[in-house]
């Protein structure tokens, strides 16, 4: 990510201990060094956050990281000194989320470079889906925009209800009623009996209807929680 190897090349003698003070007042190409090293610290943490770092953890920061050959050896010092726990990862993500706060493009840059460096190893653990979790909460990203996020890096569960429903997260919510009537339309039992369904498979489709209802409640309560947690407070009388 040429982004950050701009970041981190402007900076990066001035890496420091694994605790970063805040940046907010510090002489500008000093903040860019606090980023940079916050960015090697977040991303040697996720490789650690499963418990252990693997060789392919190491050549996947090494892919995200592009550094320069003369910044090889200060980030391999910082990414060992802060791979040894995942403890204060949280200040570094606060570090880049203060200084990206205009610029979630960036930020969701940086998850991206997580994602990347957690599937090293073709999956991702609970330990490191939480980790990616938290740091996407501290750059302010929503549950539903990090449900993007991961979609795009580990594609749709089988039981995702978007999936089932065969429509995108952005659709309207008059639009996903109609496509949900669509559905359950022609996957009610009683249609597939109609159109030639032996009805020793009618309990199949009793299923298939079952899920297609779960799909459509569970998409509404989702979008009812988003709405009721950013809908503005009323002003104090």
């Amino acid at each position: 990510m040429s982004l950050w190897h701009d970041i981190y090349s402007a900076g990066a003698r001035l890496f420091g201990p694994p605790i970063l003070p805040d940046t907010d007042g510090l002489p500008g190409h000093i903040q860019d060094g606090r980023v940079a090293a916050a960015l090697v610290g977040l991303g040697a943490k996720m490789a650690k956050a499963d418990g252990q770092v693997r060789v392919e953890d190491i050549e996947a920061f090494k892919r995200v990281f592009q550094s320069s050959e003369n910044n090889d050896a200060g980030i391999a010092r910082f990414f060992d000194l802060a791979r040894q726990t995942t403890l204060g990862y949280e200040r570094y993500a606060k570090i880049i989320a203060r200084k990206f706060r205009a610029r979630p493009a960036v930020l969701e840059d940086v998850m991206d470079g997580l994602f990347h460096i957690a599937l090293a190893d073709g999956v991702i653990t609970t330990e490191e889906m939480a980790y990616l979790m938290n740091v996407a909460e501290v750059f302010g990203f929503s549950e539903r925009e990090f449900k993007r996020i991961q979609i795009a890096h580990c594609g749709r569960a089988s039981d995702d209800p978007y999936l089932i429903l065969g429509v995108d997260e952005d659709i309207s919510d008059t639009d996903l009623k109609r496509a949900y009537r669509r559905m359950a339309a022609a996957n009610h039992p009683d249609r597939l009996v109609s159109r030639g369904l032996p009805r020793e498979l009618t309990k199949l489709a009793t299923h298939k209807m079952a899920m297609i209802n779960k799909a459509y409640d569970e998409i509404r309560a989702e979008r009812e929680r988003y709405a009721a947690k950013n809908r503005p407070s009323l002003p104090k009388v």
